[in-house]
């Protein structure tokens, strides 16, 4: 043993290169994150971004505009966060990746506030001005605006917050005017009186995305028509004679079934299916409460025939079959209306009821008939339009608010709904008149689902109300036919040939849809919104050509007062006579005071944000939009049909869409379960970065599930990330150029590390281009956890820490600065604040952002499938040593792993030449390892899933080097006692 010439008073640990960092293992998101906001508001780093990215390929995301009407809920937390995740990789990606966040300002959901406000006051809204209540719901708007667009900023979301866009500024007021006007202008326009979505309790018109389906009890009825002879009549149109109705036929009845009584006395028909097999059904004996008598024949279908009699509480043997009733028989025939002759009806529904065959009844549920009420519903309406008989069969009995014409007799003031939504007295009245006249057969209830009111929550109805529609199957003569020439036919295509959808599936929802979709209903009959710029002339009918006013001078006249003074500029005095001029007599025309439909007003954003600002897109198309699913029925249909009929094409290239956010049970979430996830009290527990992390771990193209225990094992996997992170800080203090090796002169551990990150970065790359947030996550989040921190970083730290200036440290720390530079960069989309704190802690300075930041090319050269293959080879080998060592240490043989110096049965050759041609003590972090080609003896450890690889423990030899902690037979030997000689030449 050599002399001890050293200080032996030195403090070993002291001489160590131990990792220097100050940055925290507590993150302190929710104290740290706006202080970061601040700085980046300071920088004005979106414009920054901007500039940097000038002369690059643009990407633009277009914001779906949420309603400025309340404050955020976990659903538009996610919505945001994605569309941020979009924006931030494609920057980083190399693109200009640009994001102008916008809101959607009117409806009716405004102006139900400011309602309730005045109803608060004793206050009638009517009474008001109508430019007054518009302005209040705009500062309503603008003060959900600001609150809405500071929680957006918190949760870390990038944008142009300084000039969003806002569907009621005047300048957007003006376009959304503009391009109503194109479809007034190209013939598309229309107003027609049709059965629409009607809400009774917000009195207007709705669109199919205004409406959600919910259960629903509804009364229903078997109501009898009793069969009489068809009048048939000459060329001329008078009556010739009755048709003669065969004698068993006579005095019977066709049975109807519906869910909505209320709309009995709007029957004007009843229709069949020729190729429905029908009988003629006799009562032979009749219960008590049956409102049957024996000998009541009824048409029924055959199919059927069995329910319907069990609902009019006859057994069987108390009915009978007589007979086949056929096709041509019952093209014979026409019907009464129950209510025909009744006492005080004056006559309202005396006239024979029209009987015919139609294509959509089936014999499914019900009586293999239909009753058609074709003011209520829409098939039906179809049917008579295409018949030429709409003019017989329209009726105009139930009013805005749901109840009955008062002069209709029987029902008239009752209402089907009441004023909270709740079930009116209009059924009841209806069946108990319908007892009352023998016309009733069964009664009772069913739940089913039905259609309410997305706003009041109310149900709603089918009422015929003209209405202003945008024809989807009209061909428009503008010249912009590559993609068809009516809307409905661009539209199809545009979805088949123009637009990439993440997931596929939206593309068949949003065809689907398109494929069989009714015209655009774009009135409404409320007051806070974008009129409908249009003039009709009075005594004119609006199938004339000139009952729409179309002159390009009174349109440009509303533009201009539109972009000075807003919509509101049509609803002030004299604005009538203002816009006509004076080339039109303002008696002979009236101003249509609807508004439109907010689906048009969002649907027109592509025009005032895409089209017409400096940084929208240079093509009028948005690379991208994202939104939940049930915005196929919303505003990616809404922006595909208003785009169709303005510029010919879909406004976007690509969809992506997101499922819905339920809690850790699966389930809806609903303040009154209590089960809501507020995004602000998760950002005031945990931090936005966590509530961000939850989004990337997530597969949002489904359902996901959030809760307390999920955001647990969120801030679980946050920490673990937050550790690599520090770990490399620590590792890279001090770290300079001169410090950096060439991947060439690496040992071969650090050029596998290389070789990953090559792998690595082609699936960030195709995966945030691919919007495949959780993929991404989950790689890095992997490579991370297991072979960074629990193999490389494991293996390296004897190296950083105990190595003097060697190669190896060179190298190690080299490969730390690239995996700082690439780890910082593919996460910061995601923890936008974390990775924002991990580079400033190496780049400090006023100028300094890891966003400035681009994602940094990975040379093609590091990939290396052969080297790969070793080193999974070393890996499995490995696993079975400290599986090994694992069981020692849980017996308490030894504390730590360098306490060992194992030997390593390997069977197969060519593996133990690879084992030797390595450090695999060091790869094993033990003080030795013995390798053999041996056969392996019955006591040594085997994992069952790595055959050929043995291990026969045994305990490291030699003393524990003070600095290092290898055990090792040199230690003592050298001029540093209780040194090893690695550590010995480190002290010099």
């Amino acid at each position: 043993m050599c002399a001890d010439t050293t200080d032996t008073t030195l403090d070993y640990k002291e001489t160590l290169n131990l990792p220097q960092t100050e940055f925290p293992m507590r993150a302190g998101l929710p104290k740290r994150e706006p202080e970061w906001l601040e700085r980046w508001n300071k920088m004005r780093i979106y414009t920054r971004l901007r500039d940097k990215a000038e002369g690059r390929e643009p990407f633009t995301l277009h914001d779906g505009p949420p309603y400025a009407n309340g404050h955020l809920h976990i659903g538009h937390a996610l919505n945001k966060i994605l569309k941020d995740m979009v924006v931030r990789s494609q920057q980083m990606m190399g693109r200009d990746a640009r994001y102008i966040p916008g809101w959607d300002c009117h409806g009716l959901p405004i102006e139900w506030k400011i309602e309730e406000q005045y109803r608060a006051k004793g206050q009638n809204k009517d009474q008001v001005d109508v430019v007054d209540f518009r302005q209040e719901c705009r500062k309503f708007a603008e003060g959900w605006i600001d609150i809405q667009r500071e929680e957006f900023k918190r949760l870390g979301v990038t944008g142009r917050w300084s000039k969003p866009y806002v569907t009621m500024e005047y300048r957007s007021e003006r376009i959304i005017a503009e391009e109503f006007q194109k479809f007034l202008m190209n013939g598309t326009l229309y107003q027609g009186s049709k059965p629409v979505m009607w809400s009774p309790i917000e009195q207007t018109a709705l669109a199919e995305a205004e409406v959600e389906y919910h259960d629903k009890e509804s009364f229903t009825v078997w109501v009898k028509f009793r069969v009489q002879g068809k009048e048939t009549r000459s060329s001329a149109g008078s009556r010739l004679a009755v048709r003669k109705v065969a004698d068993d036929l006579q005095g019977g009845f066709v049975v109807i079934w519906t869910t909505t009584p209320w709309t009995i006395p709007s029957n004007k028909a009843v229709v069949y299916g020729s190729e429905i097999s029908y009988g003629l059904y006799e009562v032979t004996e009749t219960p008590e409460e049956c409102w049957a008598d024996v000998g009541d024949k009824f048409i029924l279908a055959d199919k059927l025939a069995g329910d319907v009699m069990a609902r009019a509480r006859l057994e069987e043997g108390q009915w009978a079959r007589v007979r086949e009733v056929t096709a041509e028989e019952l093209s014979g025939l026409s019907l009464a209306h129950p209510l025909a002759g009744a006492t005080g009806s004056n006559g309202e529904w005396d006239d024979p009821r029209d009987f015919r065959a139609a294509d959509f009844v089936t014999d499914e549920e019900g009586t293999g008939f239909v009753h058609c009420a074709p003011s209520h519903g829409m098939e039906e309406y179809e049917l008579y339009r295409d018949l030429g008989m709409l003019e017989q069969v329209i009726t105009y009995n139930v009013m805005d608010d749901g109840s009955f014409r008062a002069d209709l007799p029987f029902f008239g003031g009752t209402y089907i709904l009441s004023r909270k939504g709740k079930e009116g007295d209009a059924n009841t009245a209806v069946i108990n008149k319908l007892v009352e006249v023998g016309g009733l057969l069964a009664r009772g209830k069913i739940k089913h689902s039905y259609p309410h009111s997305w706003r009041s929550k109310a149900p709603i109805i089918y009422r015929n109300t003209p209405q202003w529609f945008a024809a989807v199957d009209k061909v428009v003569g503008d010249g912009q036919d590559e993609y068809g020439t009516t809307i409905r036919e661009r539209a199809l295509k545009s979805i088949d040939e123009l637009v990439q959808w993440t997931p596929q599936t939206g593309r068949n929802r949003l065809y689907s849809m398109i494929e069989v979709r009714p015209d655009w209903v774009l009135s409404r009959q409320r007051a806070w919104g974008v009129p409908l710029t249009c003039f009709t002339k009075k005594g004119a009918l609006p199938t004339d050509d000139d009952y729409l006013l179309r002159d390009d001078a009174v349109n440009a006249r509303v533009l201009e007062a539109f972009e000075k003074e807003g919509a509101d500029a049509w609803y002030k005095p004299g604005a009538k006579e203002r816009f006509l001029g004076n080339d039109y007599n303002p008696d002979d025309w009236d101003k249509v005071d609807d508004i439109l439909d907010v689906w048009f007003d969002s649907g027109s954003t592509h025009a005032f944000v895409l089209r017409d600002r400096e940084d929208g897109s240079e093509d009028g198309l948005a690379d991208l939009y994202l939104e939940g699913t049930d915005q196929h029925r919303g505003w990616f249909h809404s922006s595909m049909l208003q785009a169709c009929g303005t510029i010919g094409r879909a406004p976007y290239r690509g969809v992506l869409t997101h499922g819905f956010t339920l809690d850790e049970k699966g389930n809806k979430m609903s303040k009154s379960l209590g089960n809501t996830i507020v995004p602000e009290e998760v950002v005031k527990q945990y931090g936005a970065d966590i509530l961000r992390l939850w989004v990337a771990q997530t597969d949002y193209t489904n359902d996901q599930r959030i809760g307390p225990e999920i955001l647990k094992g969120t801030a679980d996997s946050y920490r673990r990330l937050r550790n690599t992170m520090r770990f490399m800080l620590g590792a890279l203090s001090h770290f300079g150029e001169s410090d950096r090796v060439e991947p060439s002169e690496m040992p071969e551990l650090e050029r596998w590390v290389l070789h990953r990150l090559a792998e690595l970065d082609h699936r960030v790359r195709t995966g945030y281009s691919a919007y495949d947030f959780q993929g991404v996550f989950q790689a890095l989040f992997n490579f991370c956890t297991v072979e960074l921190s629990a193999f490389y970083f494991d293996i390296r730290k004897d190296v950083l820490y105990c190595d003097g200036d060697t190669a190896e440290r060179r190298a190690a720390r080299t490969v730390m600065d690239i995996l700082f530079h690439r780890l910082t960069t593919w996460l910061a989309p995601v923890l936008v604040f974390t990775m924002e704190e991990v580079w400033l802690e190496r780049f400090p300075g006023e100028e300094s952002s890891v966003h400035l930041e681009d994602i940094p090319e990975t040379p093609k050269d590091w990939l290396d499938e052969p080297l790969a293959a070793k080193w999974a080879e070393i890996r499995r080998a490995r696993r079975v040593v400290t599986a090994a060592l694992e069981v020692q240490r849980t017996d308490k043989v030894i504390g730590a792993s360098l306490e060992a110096a194992p030997t390593v049965h390997v069977r197969d050759e060519a593996l133990l030449e690879v084992l030797k041609s390595v450090a695999f003590e060091d790869i094993c972090i033990t003080s030795a390892v013995s390798l053999t080609g041996d056969p392996s003896p019955a006591e040594a450890f085997r994992l069952p899933e790595v055959d050929g690889v043995t291990v026969v423990f045994q305990k490291a030899e030699g003393e524990k080097c003070q600095r290092c902690w290898k055990i090792l037979p040199d230690v003592g030997s050298h001029a540093h006692p209780g040194t090893c000689g690695r550590c010995n030449s480190a002290l010099g």
